[in-house]
């Protein structure tokens, strides 16, 4: 059988989960698990988008900018004059990167909890990695976390 979401799936709300008796409805209507960016790099050097250790030491930077608190870190290499796929974890989830230096592109995925700010993150990155243009999107998840089930 398929593995993931199914659709028709009953969500759990967090009258289900308890959560309104132990936190009080106020503060869970303005709790938001955090934000979640997406950031496309265009025209960075390829000699940076090869280079898995300037791309790990970029990418800690930027979390450090944000104050997440970085737990652990793993980089491949995808051959010779290939691009590099990278992960942080955070305490407050995670950056990744994955770059085809074969066209100066890297795509970065920033997801931080709480009120950390993902664009922060995001503008480290752009100035470490020399990009010419990029393209930033953010989402808010968990909206419909509270929502009354």
């Amino acid at each position: 059988g398929q593995h993931g979401l199914r659709l028709g799936q009953p969500r759990l709300s967090a009258r289900r989960l308890g959560l309104r008796r132990l936190f009080g409805r106020a503060q869970m209507s303005a709790y938001r698990p955090g934000l979640h960016g997406l950031l496309d790099l265009y025209g960075c050097p390829a000699v940076l988008l090869r280079d898995a250790a300037a791309l790990e030491g970029a990418m800690r930077a930027a979390a450090q900018q944000a104050g997440a608190t970085i737990l652990s870190a793993h980089f491949h290499t995808f051959g010779a004059g290939g691009g590099v796929t990278g992960v942080l974890l955070l305490a407050e989830s995670h950056i990744t990167i994955h770059t085809w230096a074969e066209h100066s592109f890297a795509a970065a995925d920033i997801f931080l909890c709480g009120s950390l700010k993902p664009e922060t993150a995001a503008q480290s990155l752009q100035t470490a990695l020399r990009a010419q243009s990029a393209t930033w999107r953010e989402y808010p998840r968990g909206e419909r976390l509270f929502d009354a089930a």
